[in-house]
């Protein structure tokens, strides 16, 4: 059954704002009503920049028949959410910031807005060396594992392993913001739609069929230019 939505997602956030934050000096609507993907089950993230806030907080709730999801900061807090999202290649607040559409402005967002934007722009710091060596390590292992496994609930669980470590790897190589869960393939989409139905492809025959050909062909690609499957030499903590 459809949740039944007393008023449109831009109304119900602006009286969110007017019933809780009436002195904020900024507040925008964000994530899937402004991209044009919501659901049904859709919530309104809404990101209030006020300075009555001493510290950042969330919170979740019903009101005016939506779901809310509500992101809480003053005028400097936000600035840390945007270094630990950066930090995680995940920049989820930034994102909502950049894209966000203006509720109330005392004219402090186009500042905050560029801050985001920018970020967004630069991308996640580089990879090292050691870093990307690791990371081939691990996702030749999860696949030698695949390759061996003959336990099907096993299989399951070590092929959405093999997922999430190969389309970070793909991501971060190329400098690129990763994701989890929905984000992951959109994350995937942004960069590069032909791989990214190609991993689609490989993953949904496995779990279709059992067949595995088709991921331990995509992986071996990914990890051709860095010399292929690493396992001899790999070393941590020596």
């Amino acid at each position: 059954m459809k949740p039944i939505r007393e008023v449109n997602a831009m109304e119900a956030a602006q009286l969110f704002i007017a019933k809780y934050f009436p002195h904020c000096e900024g507040a925008l609507l964000a994530g899937s009503v402004v991209r044009g993907e919501a659901t049904a089950t859709s919530d309104l993230d809404i990101v209030v920049f006020d300075t009555n806030q001493k510290t950042s907080y969330r919170e979740s709730l019903h009101e005016f028949g939506w779901p809310l999801e509500v992101f809480v900061h003053n005028l400097t807090s936000y600035r840390q959410y945007f270094e630990q999202d950066c930090h995680r290649a995940r920049p989820s607040m930034p994102r909502m910031v950049s894209e966000g559409i203006v509720l109330k402005d005392y004219g402090i967002l186009d500042a905050i807005k560029e801050e985001a934007k920018q970020l967004l722009d630069n991308g996640p710091e580089l990879w090292s060396e050691q870093t990307i060596q690791t990371k081939q390590y691990f996702i030749s292992d999860a696949l030698d594992d695949l390759i061996g496994c003959s336990n099907r609930a096993e299989e399951i669980f070590i092929a959405n392993a093999i997922a999430e470590l190969v389309s970070e790897f793909v991501l971060r190589t190329n400098r690129q913001w990763i994701g989890h869960s929905k984000w992951l393939v959109r994350s995937l989409m942004q960069y590069d739609e032909t791989f990214a139905h190609q991993f689609i492809e490989a993953f949904d025959i496995f779990y279709k069929t059992g067949a595995k050909e088709h991921i331990v062909k995509l992986v071996n690609k990914v990890l051709e230019p860095y010399g292929g499957k690493y396992f001899e030499g790999f070393s941590l903590g020596k």
